[in-house]
């Protein structure tokens, strides 16, 4: 028999079992930790990027203190670990949405043990209202500058 690279129905023999379904299960439920870590990083170089643009901003309004040599530079360093945090997010929900629909394909649904439709987390949620949080921050600072 020849398989194609693609067809991965014939390389594994799925059972309905108690431990295929907790399998499942765990299978899920770390492509949520791992979502919620990427969250958890994206949420860190966004605040930092806003707040390393807001410091330098404040501090260069600020009397008795020197002029930045580069006064542009802490705005381009903020703006590139938004851009960063938004990039990695994106990507991070891109394989979280490409590992459930694989997990929810027609080979193991029945291993989900639950109706048909697939589950909903909230994290996936929280992570499109990052990536939004993330582009409004990142459209704020380019406009204030303007």
């Amino acid at each position: 028999m020849t398989e194609t690279p693609g067809d991965d129905t014939q390389r594994f023999a799925v059972r309905a079992t108690s431990d295929s379904h907790f399998s499942w299960l765990r299978t899920r439920l770390s492509l949520d930790r791992t979502l919620m870590a990427w969250v958890r990083t994206a949420t860190a170089l966004i605040g930092f990027g806003f707040t390393i643009v807001q410091f330098f901003e404040r501090l260069g309004g600020m009397e008795a203190v020197a002029p930045a040599l580069r006064p542009q530079a802490a705005r381009y360093v903020g703006l590139a670990l938004i851009a960063a945090g938004i990039f990695a997010l994106l990507l991070a929900v891109w394989q979280y949405r490409r590992v459930v629909r694989y997990l929810w394909s027609e080979p193991f649904r029945p291993l989900a043990g639950i109706s048909e439709q697939e589950m909903r987390a909230p994290v996936f949620a929280l992570a499109l209202l990052l990536i939004a949080v993330g582009v409004f921050a990142f459209i704020a600072i380019i406009i204030r500058a303007v």
